[in-house]
């Protein structure tokens, strides 16, 4: 099962699924501020309507992000994150100057089982991002974009779209309009997590807030035994979005958040027979003729994606 990458591998009828990824050398292209939230947000909300996926929680911080949503297939989760990173890294860059690579590969994407305590964990610790990166004391006072207090107080995000074929062709006539016309609004609209979604609004918040308030608890007592406290907002706002780290932590990524190793097992079997089908489809493909038809150094036509078959009936 050693590949050059992992495949994307989405469970045929869809699941939750964490994705992440990082700046450039780990710069911090999308340290928070008013502008760059705003256009985020934008960003966000027009890829989660025009491919329809169900977000759970998000948390930018300035030089990474965390998103936990429903894809109902790998095709889905590929165009989805293709279109935001590809338009935030458009937008960031342009707002600091910045020229080349912006990401610093491929996102990766953590399948998360039905398990409760596995969709409750992952949600705690995205929400817990910028508390144990000791820049904040609570979820709550992170300035960038999150999820945390929109699903706290039941509110969706409002950012903008900015459309650049509108703002060239009518450079120069619509500078004093407030908003300009090129400007749409946008809006990210979070769900409970599945386990969650059969639950009363006022019961999920109220769970909400028992995590924050664990996440609270947790830094304090982490403080307090080594004698520190978080940098603050300001620190974080002060950073220069050309910066990196001294230091960046790597770790690699589970094919799996679970918690049990049944699940953990399932998902795993399910994968290695994708994998194996996925070989021997290729190894096929590469030896049938039609492909030897084609010149040196051509390529050839791209195949379709494939769609997962129905059930009969």
């Amino acid at each position: 099962m050693y590949m050059g990458r992992r495949l994307r591998f989405i469970p045929s009828g869809g699941c939750l699924v964490e994705v992440t990824n990082r700046t450039i050398q780990g710069r911090f292209l999308l340290r928070p501020s008013a502008e760059l939230n705003r256009l985020l947000i934008g960003v966000l909300g027009r890829a989660q309507r025009r491919f329809g996926v169900r977000l759970h929680a998000c948390q930018v911080l300035s030089n990474h992000y965390h998103l936990l949503l429903t894809v109902e297939s790998a095709q889905q989760l590929a165009r989805f994150v293709g279109y935001f990173q590809g338009n935030l890294a458009k937008e960031a860059g342009r707002l600091h100057q910045w020229q080349g690579p912006f990401w610093h590969r491929r996102y990766q994407h953590v399948i998360v089982s039905d398990e409760e305590a596995a969709q409750i964990a992952r949600l705690r610790y995205i929400m817990s991002n910028s508390c144990k990166e000791n820049l904040v004391s609570s979820p709550l006072e992170w300035p960038g974009v999150s999820s945390t207090r929109p699903l706290l107080l039941g509110e969706r995000l409002e950012g903008i779209w900015v459309d650049r074929t509108k703002k060239r062709l009518g450079r120069g006539t619509v500078a004093s309009q407030d908003p300009p016309p090129y400007w749409e609004r946008e809006y990210v609209v979070f769900e409970p997590i599945p386990c969650w979604r059969r639950l009363k609004s006022t019961v999920v918040r109220k769970r909400i807030a028992e995590l924050v308030s664990d996440i609270e608890a947790e830094v304090d007592v982490r403080h307090r035994a080594q004698g520190s406290r978080p940098s603050g907002v300001p620190n974080v706002l002060r950073q220069d979005p050309h910066d990196k780290p001294l230091k960046s932590k790597w770790s690699p990524a589970p094919l799996v958040h679970c918690a049990s190793r049944e699940a953990r097992d399932l998902l795993w079997e399910a994968y290695s027979s994708f994998v194996e089908a996925f070989r021997d489809t290729a190894t096929r493909l590469r030896s049938a003729s039609l492909l030897d038809n084609f010149p040196d150094g051509a390529f050839p036509p791209r195949i379709p994606y494939q769609q997962h078959a129905r059930a009969p009936g």
